[in-house]
């Protein structure tokens, strides 16, 4: 029966300590939320990874761009149509999207 008690206790203390540090990495005050928590910033993180590579996809296309550009005798940089890549993220985001813009095209075209 004493053998049972220390089990039990054990895997209690086990329990216990994994709840606190999920609780204490995710700032949930319960197992529950903190399970939520960690499932959904896995999701976050998928979402990242995915938007990186569109961005990284996105300055190479934009190289792309470039080089025709200049190698047709044209500038680097079209601000006519950087004005209307703005407009889009500002539209969809509100202001903070013409922030998150400008640093998009300062990867794509490097600064100006």
């Amino acid at each position: 029966m004493t053998t049972t008690t220390t089990a039990t206790t054990a895997t209690t203390s086990t329990t216990s300590t994994t709840e606190t540090s999920a609780t204490e990495k995710t700032g949930a005050r319960t197992g529950e939320a903190a399970a939520l928590i960690g499932d959904a910033r896995e999701r976050i993180d998928a979402l990242d990874d995915r938007i990186i590579g569109l961005i990284q996809e996105r300055v190479a296309v934009s190289a792309v761009i470039q080089e025709a550009r200049i190698s047709s005798g044209g500038r680097r940089v079209n601000l006519a149509r950087e004005m209307e890549v703005l407009g889009h993220y500002r539209d969809a985001l509100g202001k903070p999207g013409t922030a998150l813009a400008m640093t998009m095209l300062e990867l794509c075209r490097g600064r100006i």
